[in-house]
């Protein structure tokens, strides 16, 4: 029988932390006698419908095919390492980390337990020989989310919404939203906004307001619970925004046009089982994009049956289908720099 609980530290003394989180992580009992045990750390919570969901169906796969798991949800900063460690003392072989934050504390503890693979999604950099971070190629996906509000967008203004600027994988999507974007409309205008936190919401409905306010009618993001706020905003003022998941399809149906769904239990489960099967795993970077066989790493998907809304003209869904034609055969790669994905205009 399977047990479910769960742990959501806060402002607790380090101390604490490390002494309640055995006693109150939540743990999946796989199948009598699995011989591996994977934990899963998350820096928000599961209920957030964006990016702490995805990590916590990457618990989900691995527990379905007979793996022990347990995760943790709201991890801070200050209080990943002793997280970490907690885990790989109670002989966890796979340990995830569900945000490039956590691969500081990782390369640090890493030497101290080599029997376990540490794994970051986000991450942009593997280390050492236990350390790998995996990641979707933020850039292809961005690249095809800025053609479709470029299309899409009749004022000739878009904008986007992001937090942690300078973050590998956020210049990738942000940049790539802007170069896809004029690609196809070189004059277009491409305003990004950076806020403090990944995770409010009223911040992100305030940015992408100001952003509508001077006439954007497409607004993109990459936030985790504060990619709500874009979608309030948009739902509000009648423009065009894309989600992080089927559930912003559901919050503003005629406003979000696609999600970036995001195939972590997919890139999980294959980095893990691989590394059970085999080794081999640890010290790399993984990324996984639509030319990458096992998994493509993410889809372009406005609910379980449609990959966009309704709205999207025929002409504009084969542009896309052909774009991803192009990054499966290697025929269209795409580059970009920190400039290009700068705040402002």
């Amino acid at each position: 029988m399977s047990v479910l609980t769960k742990d959501s530290p806060t402002s607790r003394s380090r101390t604490a932390f490390v002494g309640l989180f055995g006693l109150c992580a939540a743990i999946f009992a796989g199948p009598a006698g699995a011989a591996e045990k994977a934990a899963f750390l998350l820096p928000g919570s599961i209920n957030d419908q964006s990016w702490n969901a995805q990590g916590y169906q990457g618990a989900e796969k691995l527990k379905a095919v007979g793996w022990d798991v347990a995760y943790t949800e709201n991890v801070q900063v200050a209080d990943m390492v002793e997280a970490l460690r907690d885990y790989a003392r109670k002989d966890y072989k796979v340990v995830v980390g569900h945000t490039g934050r956590f691969l500081s504390a990782m390369e640090r503890i890493g030497p101290d337990f080599p029997k376990t693979l540490f794994i970051v999604g986000s991450g942009s950099a593997g280390a050492g020989t236990n350390v790998t971070s995996i990641d979707y190629d933020n850039t292809q996906f961005g690249f095809m989310m800025g053609v479709l509000a470029a299309r899409m967008s009749k004022t000739g203004k878009i904008g986007s919404v992001n937090s942690l600027e300078g973050l590998p994988n956020v210049v990738a999507q942000v940049g790539g939203f802007r170069k896809g974007a004029k690609s196809v409309r070189p004059d277009i205008e491409v305003k990004v906004i950076y806020i403090k936190s990944m995770e409010d919401a009223a911040e992100a409905k305030e940015a992408a307001l100001s952003l509508i306010a001077g006439g954007a009618d497409f607004i993109s993001g990459k936030l985790n619970a504060g990619q709500t706020g874009i979608i309030q905003a948009a739902k509000e003022k009648g423009v065009y925004a894309n989600g992080r998941s089927f559930g912003h399809s559901e919050i503003a149906p005629d406003a979000v046009l696609t999600n970036i769904v995001e195939k972590w239990s997919d890139m999980y489960s294959q980095t893990a089982q691989e590394q059970a099967k085999s080794g081999g795993v640890g010290g790399k970077y993984m990324l996984y994009g639509l030319n990458t066989p096992g998994s493509t790493g993410a889809e372009l998907a406005y609910n379980a049956t449609q990959p966009l809304n309704p709205a999207v003209p025929a002409s504009v869904a084969n542009e896309l289908d052909a774009l991803k034609g192009k990054f499966k055969d290697g025929s269209l790669k795409i580059a970009v720099t920190r400039e290009d994905a700068h705040g402002g205009i």
